[in-house]
């Protein structure tokens, strides 16, 4: 793993207001996404699909608290109701940009964005060693996905919280998405 890029992406994802957690390993991340989840008081969260065993654990856990816990395959004719209710979306992200302090979420089921878009807390989850450093190096991944998925592919960027600003200037976090976001790096 490449110390540099990660400081560099941790550094502008901090200074777009996101929170950056810096991990060792699968456990340790679904670790701290629990831990997230126990600051947060969240009471119902959902996730789309993750690694390893870091999405059975988090279920399994949830449960044993009483957390109401949604996972794929979502219900399409209670979509996107069913997610006003969570508190938390929990994602796999495909890269990180260091430059811009992005996420790239890959998805070809639009349920899966709603998991990033409409919560109040995000949490994505990535890969050290899948952070690009600059935006045009994510043309080709991005490319090639469209290229595989060509009638139901999106990508999104997940540069900290939603962002708006009024005719004032005043900046307002969280009106069209989440006011607070994880980016959980993985060692």
């Amino acid at each position: 793993m490449n110390d540099g890029i990660v400081q560099r992406f941790k550094a502008k994802h901090e200074s777009l207001a996101g929170i950056v957690h810096l991990v060792d390993g699968l456990d340790a991340a679904a670790d701290r996404v629990f831990s997230i989840l126990e600051e947060k008081k969240a009471a119902k969260v959902a996730i789309t699909e993750l690694p390893g065993e870091i999405g059975h654990s988090l279920e399994q856990r949830c449960a044993a608290t009483g957390m109401n816990f949604l996972k794929p395959p979502f219900n399409g004719a209670e979509l996107p109701a069913e997610f006003d209710s969570i508190q938390v979306g929990i994602t796999w992200a495909a890269f990180a940009i260091a430059e811009t302090g992005s996420l790239v979420e890959f998805a070809t089921d639009d349920s899966f964005r709603l998991v990033s878009a409409l919560p109040l807390v995000h949490i994505g989850v990535f890969q050290a060693a899948d952070i690009i450093e600059s935006l045009s190096e994510a043309a080709a991944p991005i490319r090639n996905f469209y290229n595989e998925n060509p009638l139901n592919a999106s990508v999104s960027f997940i540069s900290g919280p939603s962002r708006t600003a009024d005719i004032e200037m005043r900046l307002i976090l969280g009106v069209h998405g989440p006011a607070e976001t994880h980016a959980i790096v993985v060692n």
